[in-house]
């Protein structure tokens, strides 16, 4: 049986540690997605995946019809050159750019401001501009820079280009790898431009009302945030020679307790 003495030391070496153990542990819940259990009812008046064009997006624009002479002054391409300045036969589009303005400098029909609108508003506002001239015209729009960037507490942070529009911010964590287990899951920071101005708006992936968020679907420039948990940020306060500093206090200890008991005897 330990004495007193012994065991008031021993209470004294193991308490910090003991403390140290229960700082670290965080509760399950704090980790999982919707982990309040509650069915999820999508609210369609609240979600929409359809981006609105902006400033600086990159357009790629093709109109199409029966008469195919008719419509190739519509339709912009640029010849590729080698570096002897051959023309090697390769037929790209170079895209239309949005300016500070909102609008795009369109072949024959000169400026139009399509900032504000969606695709499919864009698509039917060219149309009916193209009709003047072609025949039951076809337009299709695609954003050719629609990215998302993804920076904090992530395994491969970094800025991802898609091909679609319909990019759920859940989609976008899993192309970053997902969140490292001291990712801070109740307050994401998603920042988007809002006319003309960023906004900065926080869900919790904890909460099953993530689905019906206004960010729940992502839109082109977005930059998502994941903070760290006060677990992980009250570590790195202490410099990498903190275990030693501790591991030096716990061998004086007990060597102090070692002289006390020798001498004692």
């Amino acid at each position: 049986m330990l004495n007193k003495q012994s065991r008031f030391f021993l209470c004294f070496i193991l308490l910090p540690l003991f403390l140290s153990i229960i700082s670290s542990c965080a509760f399950r819940k704090n980790y999982i997605y919707f982990s309040d259990n509650k069915t999820i009812n999508t609210k369609d008046s609240l979600i929409s995946y359809t981006p609105i064009l902006k400033p600086d997006d990159v357009l790629g624009i093709t109109i199409s019809s029966i008469d195919i002479d008719a419509v190739k002054p519509f339709n912009q391409a640029v010849i590729s050159y080698n570096s002897f300045g051959q023309n090697i036969g390769n037929v790209t589009s170079q895209g239309y750019l949005i300016d500070s303005k909102g609008m795009i400098d369109f072949p024959v029909l000169g400026k139009i401001k399509i900032a504000g609108l969606n695709r499919m508003e864009a698509a039917d506002y060219l149309k009916e501009k193209i009709k003047n001239y072609i025949k039951d015209p076809i337009v299709i729009i695609r954003i050719l820079n629609f990215k998302v960037t993804i920076i904090g507490d992530v395994r491969s942070p970094g800025t991802f280009i898609f091909q679609n529009e319909r990019i759920t911010i859940l989609d976008a964590l899993g192309l970053a790898g997902d969140l490292n287990i001291t990712g801070l899951r109740s307050n994401i920071l998603v920042i988007r431009e809002i006319d003309g101005k960023k906004t900065g708006i926080r869900i919790d992936l904890t909460k099953s009302e993530l689905i019906n968020s206004p960010v729940y679907y992502l839109q082109q420039n977005d930059v998502v945030y994941v903070e760290q948990n006060k677990t992980k940020v009250n570590s790195a306060r202490y410099s990498s020679n903190t275990g030693v500093v501790l591991s030096a206090i716990s061998v004086l200890i007990s060597s102090v307790y070692l002289i006390l008991t020798l001498a004692k005897n």
